[in-house]
């Protein structure tokens, strides 16, 4: 298909490589021709998916975390990726201010913010497996409203 763009990275599980993964994800979503504020919101998204399987996933331990993009029409779909030990409860993760890990100031904030930034955000998690984060984001949604409600 034409409007088809696909790229795959792989890293350690290092902090210093969440700031990496942001910058990479932004740099392919830009054939899209995103405006600022969609630049920002999916590297916020990465972020927090990045640093969740970093310190959930692996808790700290270095393996690796794979981030997987693609473009379709205008859709961008991210996937990160990790082969640590999984989400028993995605639902009760899911939720705004849980933590599994209180004892590191952690806000439980991540996947609430995933949310606000993406369109859509599904988790497939098994324990002892690990977890993919996917997540969708329409480009350039707001222009073709404002351009549609300005003529």
């Amino acid at each position: 298909m034409k409007d088809t763009n696909e790229m795959e990275i792989l890293f350690d599980s290092r902090s210093e490589n969440e700031g990496f993964a942001r910058v990479a994800v932004a740099a392919f979503m830009t054939q899209l021709n995103p405006t600022v504020e969609e630049v920002s919101d999916v590297k916020t998204a990465v972020s927090e998916a990045v640093t969740n399987a970093i310190i959930h996933g692996y808790d700290n331990q270095i393996c690796k975390v794979s981030i997987r993009c693609s473009v379709r029409g205008k859709e961008l779909m991210v996937e990160v990726r990790d082969t640590g030990k999984g989400i028993e409860n995605i639902k009760q993760a899911m939720t705004p201010m849980y933590t599994s890990k209180p004892e590191l100031e952690r806000s439980g904030m991540g996947f609430s913010f995933m949310e606000a930034f993406m369109d859509n955000v599904h988790v497939i998690s098994e324990p002892g497996e690990g977890t993919r984060v996917i997540m969708k984001k329409s480009i350039g949604k707001e222009r073709e409203t404002w351009i549609t409600q300005s003529l």
